[in-house]
């Protein structure tokens, strides 16, 4: 293998396991499964503010993500719902995440703004759309 590839190799899978380790915290919540909500074994009630929408933009962000979608926008918007997390739900019981069980939020939060910054990688759906835009030919236009 080219060592010059070994990055975006990398990337690639940092992203993939990431979205799939958001998606699968998503589904848990929504739907129970996995363990459910906090290892409740119990789905967030459809609507209730702020977990069933947090819920959904980890399931939905998180497959985005994995799948290499719109991946720079769906990481934005999941390190932003996990900044939200750990400000609203985490930082008041405490300043450091190990005081105040905030490290996956934090974690989550920064990861995914990596994400954001570096992009999808070439094992992505993004790079598969832009490789395929770039090799068809323009129209000719008639004058």
């Amino acid at each position: 293998m080219n060592p010059a590839r070994i990055p975006d190799l990398v990337t690639s899978l940092f992203r993939i396991v990431l979205g799939l380790l958001f998606a699968l915290h998503g589904a848990s919540s929504l739907f129970g499964v996995f363990g459910g909500n906090r290892g409740s074994g119990e789905a967030i009630a459809v609507g209730t503010w702020p977990g069933w929408y947090a819920a959904v933009i980890q399931l939905a962000g998180g497959l985005l993500v994995l799948s290499g979608l719109a991946t720079r926008v769906s990481a934005l918007v999941c390190s932003g719902s996990m900044a939200y997390a750990y400000f609203t739900v985490h930082q008041p019981d405490g300043l450091l995440p190990m005081n105040n069980g905030g490290e996956r939020a934090a974690l989550f939060c920064w990861c995914f703004l990596l994400i954001a910054a570096l992009g999808p990688g070439r094992w992505s759906v993004d790079h598969m759309l832009t490789r395929r835009r770039a090799s068809v030919p323009e129209p000719a236009v008639a004058s």
